[in-house]
């Protein structure tokens, strides 16, 4: 478990001092000195300043002083400083990465077993003091003077008429929000590796696990991450009918011991075990043994991550990490965000998609049918028979980074341009379920990362590896080709989440199956549709389970499981037992991501809105050129990059509309 008691020099929390009259003082001081000066600029640089200007840093008179020998009065001088800052700003951040990358390459590639010493480097976070020394050295107050901070209404607001470098120059602007100490970020850095490395290595041996006849029905040697590979494992058994329907009842029960805590702490990435979920029995060597409870830590994972992140309010104007997240990373406001989701839980479509799914089983939905997979053309393909093909294509991680390019192509690149994007994409084979890590600096490449065993890349590695690979291209897209390093990367998380379920769902085309059903367009709707309830519901629980604990600060790992059951219930019978017609079901609390990503998901509810409407607008248009023109646009804000790319907002409606005329193709 990790300390996140912050060292004794934090605990006296810093704040600025500069009284309001200094302020006013310094602002009429630098319009006597430069006549000619942007007041509106000015003001809002040193109000910004003085918000984050420390005792330390100078008293009074020295900060007058200060700001009036390095406010920038003229467009010509503020442009130049800018490119130069942009410059100096991608060495820090591309080689602060460059580092983080080699440190936990041990923890995040199928190296060999982890060493103490490996957790130990992959915890360390090299740039965690730079924001502190940017500002000991005023090299921050530069950029907090010269290119103030906008709030996301302002953006919102000003950028309708702002051009691409006013949006860089705000970008810039961002930088210097908050001052939070070294120590802060350093203690984050150390729970948030431990929660990966927890949830990495937590793994279900599927071939181990008993029906109540002391039969096994996975393969010996199948083992499953929790939750990806338990998921994609459930999805898999759809085609085979009521052995697979066998198999997935006895996933879910592995699920719902996980989300209890009642799972032997001796199967978790253990083979000397036999384990049967139904009746929680242990065996080792042909004997029954005693099982020993996980000791609620996957939700002790969750508070370690809450306070540490936690301790970083009191020096943020946006000043707990749901506001950080939801304001500040993705640039839209939680109760717009769940608002939303719930707007879309509550639409009569949802209860037509699943009569429809339970007349195609033919059979009442279970709870874990929230991944029901029946819509994708695979849906119909044994998944024996698909990794028969991957593993013949990519035996390796080389094999598939040698054929990127190729699949590049088939997506409706020319082959220059494939080749100039493959080129900038490394593959490893993941300790994990894997991920896509980008690059921070030009002249670096991104890295895609999944699961490869021995015997090569099976189907739930490769649909994975598709999935990471749109994040590579928008990756390196949005890093290469933008026209300001400042406006590198994507308005939120979310836009790079839709991409990569547009390269993700083309993975049969790319392997030379595409669907010959002439309602594939239909279906894909539904799935959609299918897929977003499913991940709105979980991101519900997530911002809900924040909530509670910013209102419970000092809960206990056991009271945090009760809590989390419950609200995950709460929400099952509120928008699924409508549809499933069963009540009282925990598996929207089966996410990993709420251990090792707090409040992640939401970007991949977002990112199945954005995909739709991406997909609708480019139905009839390249999908190489317009993701390519979209992706060049950067990080605005997620409605003016929306604007930009299709002509419209954020919205789920389109989606909806499409799904109510995709169902009356089946009645």
């Amino acid at each position: 478990m990790t300390n996140c008691k912050q060292s004794s020099q934090d605990e006296t929390i810093q704040k600025s001092v500069i009284p309001s009259e200094v302020i006013e003082s310094t602002i009429s001081a630098i319009i006597k000195k430069h006549p000619d000066t942007d007041v509106e600029r000015l003001t809002r640089g040193v109000n910004h300043t003085a918000s984050l200007w420390w005792p330390a840093d100078g008293d009074n008179n020295e900060f007058k002083t200060w700001c009036k020998e390095h406010f920038i009065p003229t467009d010509k001088e503020r442009k130049a400083f800018f490119n130069s800052v942009s410059t100096h700003i991608e060495t820090l951040y591309g080689h602060f990465n460059q580092i983080a990358l080699g440190l936990q390459r041990p923890i995040h590639v199928d190296l060999g077993e982890i060493l103490p010493i490996d957790a130990a480097f992959g915890a360390y976070s090299a740039g965690a003091h730079l924001q502190n020394d940017l500002f000991d050295n005023k090299i921050a107050f530069n950029i907090t003077l010269n290119f103030p901070y906008y709030s996301l209404q302002e953006k919102e607001e000003y950028g309708k008429s702002w051009d691409r470098l006013n949006w860089a120059y705000a970008r810039l602007g961002d930088l210097f929000t908050s001052r939070t100490p070294a120590s802060i970020i350093q203690n984050y850095s150390r729970v948030s590796t431990d929660s990966e490395m927890y949830i990495s290595q937590y793994n279900i041996q599927a071939g181990k696990l008993l029906t109540e006849e002391n039969k096994t029905i996975f393969p010996e040697d199948m083992v499953l991450l929790s939750h990806w590979n338990l998921r994609d494992e459930l999805k898999a058994n759809y085609p085979l009918g009521d052995e697979g329907l066998e198999k997935q009842k006895m996933i879910y029960e592995v699920m719902k011991h996980i989300i209890r805590q009642t799972i032997p702490e001796q199967v978790i990435n253990n083979p000397e075990y036999k384990w049967a979920p139904y009746s929680n029995k242990l065996f080792k060597n042909q004997e029954e043994v005693e099982a020993i409870p996980e000791p609620d830590m996957r939700y002790q994972q969750i508070i370690n991550n809450f306070q540490a992140l936690k301790a970083m309010d009191a020096y943020s104007p946006l000043d707990t990490y749901i506001r950080r997240n939801f304001e500040g990373s993705m640039e839209i406001a939680q109760p717009e965000v769940e608002e939303l989701f719930i707007e879309f839980l509550s639409s009569d479509v949802l209860k037509e998609v699943g009569n429809l799914i339970s007349n195609r089983l033919g059979r009442p939905l279970q709870p874990f049918d929230i991944w029901y997979d029946g819509f994708k053309a695979r849906g119909a393909i044994g998944e024996d028979e698909l990794s028969a093909v991957t593993r013949r294509l990519y035996p390796d991680a080389v094999a598939f980074e040698n054929d990127i390019a190729n699949l590049l192509v088939k997506l409706g690149y020319k082959r220059e341009r494939a080749n100039y994007l493959a080129e900038k994409i490394s593959v490893d084979a993941a300790r994990g379920s894997g991920h896509a890590w980008g690059a921070a600096i030009r002249g670096q490449n991104s890295y895609l990362r999944t699961r490869i065993p021995t015997d090569g890349m099976d189907y739930k590695g490769y649909n994975i590896a598709m999935h990471e690979l749109g994040h590579n291209v928008e990756q390196t897209i949005s890093l290469y080709d933008v026209d300001y390093y400042m406006l590198n990367g994507v308005p939120n998380t979310a836009f790079t989440e839709a991409l990569a379920f547009m390269y993700q769902k083309r993975d049969l085309d790319l392997l030379g199956m595409p669907s010959t059903d002439p309602l594939e367009e239909a279906l894909q709707t539904l799935d959609l549709i299918w897929a977003s309830y499913e991940i709105m519901g979980v991101s519900l629980l997530d911002m809900r389970v924040w909530k509670w604990l910013y209102e419970n600060p000092t809960a206990t790992a056991t009271q945090l499981k009760e809590a989390v059951i419950t609200l995950a219930t709460d929400i099952w019978n509120d928008f699924y037992a409508p549809v499933y017609g069963i009540k009282d079901q925990p598996i929207l609390a089966i996410y990993s991501h709420m251990i090792s990503y707090p409040l992640y998901l939401s970007a991949y509810a977002y990112g199945n809105i954005i995909e739709f409407q991406l997909e609708e607008y480019i139905q009839n248009r390249s999908f190489a050129d317009e993701t390519d023109r979209m992706f060049m646009l950067g990080r605005l804000t997620p409605n003016h990059w929306m604007r930009q790319a299709v002509g419209a907002d954020i919205d789920i409606q389109p989606m909806l509309n499409a799904g109510r005329e995709a169902l009356k193709l089946f009645n």
